[in-house]
């Protein structure tokens, strides 16, 4: 007999894929309002290196999420947009941050609890 996989764990293990990369989130947010190009990007993400930017844009280029537009010109013109799906993920991900804003101190001061313990400690 076949084993149903659990719905709730494939999807999260999913949006796990999605959102695991440092600068998903980021990337996403500066596509919110509307199309970007990659040098507006780097300027408004300056604590990412080029290799991620470029490696986090093809990545969710790839699942989808974002169009890339290549404009035969010199200097040459890269633009970003979200897609339809990816606009799709901003209500979520405006819940996750949210969430992470109203709580984070909570979360921090049961790490610096937890940091005081001895290891393997319950």
């Amino acid at each position: 007999m076949a084993v149903k996989p659990d719905r709730r764990k494939m999807g999260a293990q999913l949006a796990a894929e999605l959102v695991a990369d440092k600068w998903f989130i980021r990337i996403v947010h500066q596509l919110e309002d509307g199309t970007k190009r990659y040098g507006e990007l780097r300027r408004n993400l300056p604590s990412v290196s080029q290799r991620m930017l470029t490696r986090t844009l093809r990545n969710i280029e790839r699942d989808g999420l974002v169009s890339r537009k290549v404009y035969a010109v010199v200097p040459p013109k890269t633009e970003y947009a979200l897609t339809e799906l990816g606009q799709s993920l901003i209500e979520p991900l405006h819940g996750l941050c949210q969430w992470a804003e109203r709580h984070f101190p909570r979360v921090q001061a049961h790490r610096l609890r937890d940091a005081g313990r001895p290891k393997g400690a319950p």
